[in-house]
């Protein structure tokens, strides 16, 4: 009896493992015969070489170029026009190839612009998607301008080689830097009124974003475009660098319509050595101050500080030698590279991009204009004497502006070297511009 039990239980055990195998070896039979009668009807069918050279023209760029079709798609999903398709590739090929020869030729910031020059022409390449969310382009832009890293350690590597000693000798400089900034509010007061009077169709958010061109200060714009403005940061990144690299163009005029002869020629004084210690308590001073006051600006403030304290420390050379140089120089090519990535034919080539570089000038020109009506002010009331000069360097492009400053003061005085007091209103100009950036985004929460 126990043996028919037991002979039993093993012909069920049998049969519950054995019959689903073979019911699914059935249905793997079957999909075989279905995949082997799918490549028979997909048979490759032989071509001529005159249809293979066809076949070939239509995967290349230049046919896409000239016969473009409805229903191709940019890199976020929407549909793509056919004069952005065509047309409008050829002109960013053209805008990207102007913005490499002035980095070349001219020699206007050839770190910021070949990287963005080159981005856009990678940008407009038409079926390989570079900019696509799986491109290239596309990668490094998600993963450090959409969250606004890479502008961070942009900060920390422009607080790594950052002397505060020049602001910190002659602290009264500092007016001059938040003078400068008056660009960024005129400006932003000016875009809105357009924006009522209908000339251009900018949201207050799209106008706070634009304003900041106006402080001269490409990581900044960038780091505010990106929160407030992402559609427009193609247009925005290359506004802000551009007037950064046509400093020594744009702001000499200003300079000389707006001071005296007599003016550009006084010397000023020798400014008083600055001690260690007050290089070290200084960025954290500004941090602490920050924190207290305006939140909002400590993502760049403290990255700033972060770099400045690392070099005025002493102790950590080779984390602020990495800063000042392999960071920086690493994360300039993605930056510019994911910035090219905006220049695309269907974002730029819009009426909001003309906009965008008129306000952009108009803003930048103030900021100079504000710096040295300032200085010029503060000359009258000062017992040293103050060149208003100095004034245009209120603006961030470190250390461009104080340069060009120094340059034109030389005209009139070779023996006027205005660098080192150039210099204070132009790290002013750093700090003005990142607290700008914080106010504007404290406006909008």
């Amino acid at each position: 009896m126990y043996s028919m039990k037991h002979l039993f239980l093993t012909i069920f055990i049998s049969v519950v493992l054995f019959v689903p195998s073979l019911f699914s070896s059935d249905e793997v039979h079957t999909q075989v015969e279905v995949t082997k009668q799918q490549t028979t009807n997909t048979q490759y069918q032989s071509k001529t070489i005159t249809e293979l050279f066809k076949s070939f023209y239509q995967t290349t760029g230049l046919n896409a170029l000239l016969n473009p079709k409805k229903g191709v798609k940019t890199s976020d999903g929407k549909e793509m026009t056919l004069f952005a398709q065509s047309a409008g590739r050829v002109i960013m090929f053209v805008i990207c190839f102007l913005l490499l020869y002035l980095a070349i030729v001219k020699g206007f910031e050839p770190l910021l612009l070949i990287p963005i020059g080159f981005g856009g022409i990678l940008a407009n390449i038409p079926i390989a998607n570079l900019a696509g969310d799986h491109g290239m382009l596309g990668i490094i832009y998600n993963m450090g301008i959409a969250n606004e890293f890479f502008p961070l350690l942009i900060f920390m590597g422009v607080g790594a080689m950052t002397d505060f000693g020049p602001l910190l000798a002659n602290p009264k400089t500092a007016i001059l830097g938040a003078a400068a900034q008056f660009g960024i509010f005129g400006s932003l007061v000016g875009a809105a009124a357009l924006a009522q009077a209908g000339v251009f169709d900018f949201t207050m958010k799209e106008a706070s974003a634009i304003s900041i061109i106006g402080g001269a200060d490409g990581p900044t714009s960038i780091f505010i475009a990106t929160k407030l403005a992402p559609e427009l940061l193609g247009a925005i990144a290359v506004a802000a660098y551009s007037y950064m690299a046509l400093v020594p163009v744009i702001q000499p005029p200003i300079m000389k319509a707006l001071t005296t002869q007599q003016e550009r020629k006084i010397k000023m004084i020798t400014t008083r050595q600055v001690s260690k210690l007050e290089k070290i308590l200084f960025p954290l001073i500004v941090l602490v101050l920050t924190i207290l006051v305006l939140p909002d600006a400590t993502p760049l403030i403290g990255a700033l500080c972060f770099g400045n304290f690392a070099k005025e420390s002493g102790v950590v050379d080779r984390l602020s030698d990495t800063m000042q140089h392999s960071l920086i120089n690493i994360v300039t090519i993605f930056l510019g590279l994911g910035v090219g990535s905006k220049l695309a034919s269907d974002k730029f080539l819009v009426v909001e991009t003309l906009g965008i570089m008129i306000i952009g000038l108009i803003a930048f020109s103030m900021g100079t204009a504000a710096g040295v009506l300032m200085a010029k002010l503060m000359n009258k009331f000062s017992k040293e004497p103050i060149n208003p000069l100095i004034g245009a360097a209120g603006v961030s492009a470190v250390p461009m502006s104080a340069r060009v400053v120094s340059k034109v003061g030389q005209e009139y005085n070779k023996s006027n070297i205005l660098l080192m007091h150039a210099m204070g209103p132009n790290v002013a100009g750093v700090i003005g511009s990142a607290v700008a950036a914080g106010v504007l985004l404290s406006i909008f929460k």
